[in-house]
């Protein structure tokens, strides 16, 4: 899922080198953290926050295969 993320994001990047994921696993939770340079956050996010929701929905949709939940934090 991890890599998925990453490939979606530098796709949508100027500096696609800047990216990366870093995953956390806590107790019942993996927290998945798009880190991306900080002029590139706005693309990350979007509109009204549209490419954030769309990139979590993807990520959840993902996490059904895992029985585990996973969370998406965009980080610069």
């Amino acid at each position: 899922m991890a890599e998925l993320l990453e490939y979606l994001a530098r796709q949508l990047v100027d500096e696609p080198g800047a990216v990366r994921v870093e995953r956390v696993d806590e107790d019942d939770t993996v927290v998945l953290r798009l880190h991306v340079a900080q002029e590139d956050l706005g693309k990350v996010i979007g509109r009204q926050g549209r490419i954030a929701r769309a990139l979590r929905t993807i990520v959840r949709a993902g996490s059904a295969r895992e029985q585990r939940r996973v969370q998406l934090e965009i980080v610069d």
